[in-house]
């Protein structure tokens, strides 16, 4: 669970990270790549084969269990071509440019290795010299090749109209095409608690720890709160299953799905887990302890947990502020890795607009069939296609993928909300409803907003590898977090790594606000719009819900107000802008507040001040 590096690079839609692992992981990168996708996997398998001269062994549709097992043979290709460059690594001469040096040149200064690495280059003495890059070649350690899966993808699978067994469906299939990998390393669960999931994952032994207490294959799990954190980790203890990392992410202040997180922003939330770390991991030990015990498991005697961090982290001193005051482990940065191609999967095309993006391009819009907000840039080819096919009576597209088929308005078997079959319906249904111009208007978009995202989230991967064979009708999505406004040059690794720990600067034009500052405006936004949401709708328990809403955001002001002054050293700099961006966003809520309709009745949030 150690890593060369303080950060990592997270999971990137759904191609973007595919196969960053075998771009990074020499380097001691951990990354993590989703496996939503097997048809997208297996074309990617099959292009490494092909790179490789290895033979290629195709796993078809009629496979008893293809999603599993393509997951699983593009994993185990995926570690060993890590293997074999981490091993050129290893062997490559200590000489500048080369791979071993970079590895090395690239470590935090606060690491042992980049230490030693220091005192080989001054070394004089040529024996010890080379005694000392022997050692070094002993400590090049590859970065994990972590997976994501997002539980809420689990959409059973039928086959001639019968529906299949749970184990059949995709979050299931995928979980246990990971599980049955050689993989170690972790799996990153998110966007909620899957039940059955749960239960399935105590089925495979890596995921139980050895007679050293050691885990094979750990369990992430990304969190925007400490009290899910709790909950959930006492659900997989209960089967026996320890939580091995905790991953901390800004509900809002992230890219791809977003979820708004009852207004708990991410500082107080840092601070709960710091104070609380040890409870829950006494607690949930406790539970863990019995439950392995009863399945005659292995105990670990004191198993640990870490602590990450991610979500419109943009600057050295915000990473390293977040490692030290709130003793973080590791440190995701996302959405400024789409700036460098070497690492991710980016069109030419797509990685300029990025680039040249400002606030009015990467906005969180109702693109995704499953409802939730979506981080999206907004002039992709994807979107500019998804309008224009509306606009010409087309709506829609074919669902070549499936992976989001939930919806059964108008069927019997579910279908998803992009698809043209349902677009159409959904249509025509509203065009027969009584409504005004501008109310039918709202409708139809709401409608036609919806996009292609399983397709669309791997045109880049698709394109640049020539994948699939629709590559001339790819109109690739993206999907970063708002932060990637500050980041305006395509850069490399090394300038990015160099960036996080702070030895160049990458921030060159736009002014930028501290990351908890403009995760603040970004809540501050919702809840605007979710009372201006409620106020047409008038539902009171969505009344009681905005106002705790509210309450957490005073609350969480309150806490940033305690920090700015205990601020101290490098980090007193923050102090007058910080003030003064939580002042005004003080000021805004209490207005905010004022002018909507929860002062009736309301005990008064804003009358007590921010």
């Amino acid at each position: 669970m150690t890593s060369p590096h303080t950060f990592h690079i997270p999971v990137l839609g759904i191609g973007f990270s595919l196969d960053t692992a075998a771009k990074v992981a020499r380097y001691g990168v951990s990354s993590v790549l989703s496996i939503v996708d097997d048809q997208i996997i297996e074309q990617l398998r099959q292009y490494y084969c092909r790179l490789r001269g290895e033979r290629y062994q195709p796993i078809g549709s009629d496979d008893p269990d293809p999603r599993a097992r393509r997951v699983t043979a593009y994993l185990n290709l995926l570690q060993q071509i890590v293997r074999d460059r981490c091993e050129a690594v290893r062997s490559a001469p200590f000489e500048p440019g080369s791979d071993i040096t970079s590895y090395f040149e690239m470590l935090p200064e606060s690491s042992a290795d980049r230490a030693l690495y220091t005192q080989m280059v001054l070394c004089k003495d040529p024996g010890e010299r080379e005694r000392l890059q022997q050692q070094l070649r002993g400590l090049v350690r590859a970065g994990d090749i972590d997976v994501n899966i997002m539980v809420k993808v689990d959409k059973d699978n039928y086959h001639n109209g019968e529906k299949l067994a749970p184990e059949f469906a995709d979050a299931m299939a995928a979980l246990r095409g990971y599980a049955e990998s050689d993989l170690h390393s972790a799996v990153v669960l998110s966007a909620g608690f899957n039940r059955r999931l749960a239960r399935y994952i105590e089925q495979f032994s890596d995921f139980h720890a050895d007679e050293h207490g050691h885990f094979k294959k750990r369990i992430t799990l990304k969190v925007s709160d400490f009290r899910s954190a709790f909950t959930q980790a006492k659900m997989f203890a209960r089967s026996g299953l320890w939580i091995s990392e905790y991953r901390i992410e800004s509900g809002l202040n992230c890219g791809g799905h977003t979820f708004s997180t009852d207004g708990y922003l991410m500082g107080p939330v840092l601070q709960e887990f710091t104070e609380r770390r040890e409870e829950l991991r006494a607690t949930v030990y406790e539970v863990y302890a019995k439950a392995a015990a009863e399945r005659n498991l292995p105990v670990p005697a004191e198993p640990s947990f870490r602590l990450s961090a991610q979500g419109g982290v943009g600057t050295p001193e915000e990473h390293r502020f977040l490692l030290e005051h709130y003793q973080i482990d590791s440190v995701g940065w996302g959405s400024p890795f789409l700036l460098v191609p070497e690492c991710v999967n980016i069109d030419a095309e797509t990685v300029k607009k990025l680039a040249a993006a400002g606030p009015g391009q990467i906005m969180s819009t109702g693109a995704s069939p499953l409802g939730v907000p979506f981080s999206n840039l907004i002039n992709s080819a994807a979107e500019i296609s998804k309008h224009q096919l509306a606009e010409s009576g087309r709506p829609g597209s074919p669902c070549p993928k499936g992976f989001l088929k939930f919806n059964t308005e108008f069927t019997e078997l579910p279908i998803c909300t992009a698809s043209t079959q349902y677009q159409r319906l959904k249509l025509a249904e509203i065009d027969e409803q009584p409504m005004d111009a501008e109310a039918r208007k709202a409708a139809r978009t709401e409608v036609t907003e919806r996009a292609c995202i399983c397709r669309d989230l791997s045109g880049s991967l698709a394109q640049n590898n020539q994948l699939g064979t629709e590559r001339d009708r790819l109109t690739p999505a993206v999907c970063p977090g708002p932060n990637l406004v500050y980041f305006t040059e395509v850069t490399t690794l090394r300038s990015m790594v160099d960036h996080i720990y702070g030895r160049i600067s990458l921030l060159k034009t736009r002014s930028r606000p501290h990351m908890f500052v403009n995760e603040l405006k970004l809540y501050l936004a919702d809840l605007a719009q979710k009372l201006a949401d409620e106020a047409r709708a008038q539902g009171a328990r969505s009344a009681d819900d905005l106002r705790t809403y509210a309450e957490n955001l005073k609350a969480g002001i309150e806490y940033y107000r305690g920090l700015i002054d205990g601020l101290g050293g490098t980090y007193a700099q923050w102090k007058s802008a910080f003030l003064e961006e939580i002042s005004m966003a003080g000021r805004q809520l209490e207005q905010l507040l004022a002018d909507s309709f929860l002062e009736q009745g309301n005990s008064g949030v804003a009358e007590q001040g921010v």
